[in-house]
């Protein structure tokens, strides 16, 4: 197996760039189909289903029983994985329950945001933090009419936003030791574990009503099992900082997804927002420090 430059080759690139887009509106759109379920079974129940499908989905397709025994160490850092993409996507379902999907998203890409920050080491980087700092303050619940963003839906969306660091975080680190559907599978096994017991107490046997199955078996797939896959593809081809770059462009493809789907507008404030928050992402991750390369494919 050759190991990647620090710059990623144009297949490589090439290769990540359709596989982040794709895993963007993917999720994104999932995410707007799930709250079609709220009302039924709660952002619990619907995290709950959505990593519980997921799970049978990625490990019927990945088979992860056939790659052999894990180590101790290999256990821990997926079991790590798996926890942070558990607890992840329930926060940001119970955030989704009370704020737009566009604005849910902003929020919670401070994460990843605060993840570039801390691989960068030059002075512009203070311009950045500055003005994700104000983009942050707009989202923030001042009073913006019927589009005001909820208090505690903030905080939920910022706690989904730690999580989301750490996900990219030991899903980069799992992604060079072992093959990327053998984490993917693992991970949401072992996420479920977490969201469908929480999801049994919030719902009930609500969760497993034939009305809401076609629904939620739609959520997981575009939720869970594809973006999932996709984000290993690009996560093994090039370093966190292109991968970050990429990822710049999820709140404003979240916002797109909320309008067209949903129908959830957005205010100027909060859009001009939501790009303060994006463009803060795409410089600090431009010029962060070199990172060690990833592994590429066999």
């Amino acid at each position: 197996m050759s190991h990647a430059d620090h710059h990623p080759t144009l297949r490589q690139l090439v290769i990540a760039v359709a596989a982040v887009v794709f895993s963007m509106v993917s999720v994104t759109s999932g995410a707007a189909l799930a709250k079609s379920l709220f009302h039924a079974i709660g952002p619990g129940g619907t995290t709950g289903l959505r990593n519980g499908y997921g799970a049978v989905m990625l490990l019927a397709f990945w088979r992860p029983w056939r790659g052999g025994n894990l180590t101790l160490a290999q256990w821990r850092l997926v079991a790590a994985y798996g926890v942070s993409l558990g607890m992840m996507n329930l926060l940001f379902y119970t955030a989704l329950q009370t704020l737009p999907l566009g604005l849910a998203v902003a929020i919670e890409f401070i994460g990843p945001f605060t993840l570039a920050l801390i691989n960068s080491r030059r002075l512009t980087d203070f311009v950045w933090l500055l003005l994700a700092m104000a983009g942050l303050a707009l989202l923030l619940p001042w009073g913006d009419g019927p589009l005001a963003a909820d208090p505690k839906g903030v905080a939920f969306a910022l706690g989904a936003g730690a999580l989301w660091a750490l996900y990219i975080v030991f899903g980069q680190k799992a992604s060079r030791l072992l093959p990327g559907g053998y984490v993917t599978s693992i991970g949401i096994t072992i996420g479920s574990l977490i969201t469908v017991p929480v999801g049994l107490v919030q719902a009930g046997s609500a969760m497993f009503d034939w009305s809401t199955l076609g629904v939620a078996l739609g959520v997981a797939l575009f939720s869970s099992a594809i973006p999932y896959s996709l984000d290993m593809v690009a996560l093994r081809r090039v370093p966190a900082r292109t991968f970050g770059i990429l990822m710049s462009l999820e709140p404003a493809v979240a916002a797109m997804s909320g309008l067209i789907i949903l129908g959830e507008g957005l205010t100027l404030r909060q859009q001009f927002a939501i790009g303060c928050v994006m463009i803060a992402s795409l410089g600090s991750t431009s010029s962060a420090r070199k990172v060690e390369p990833m592994v590429q494919e066999p």
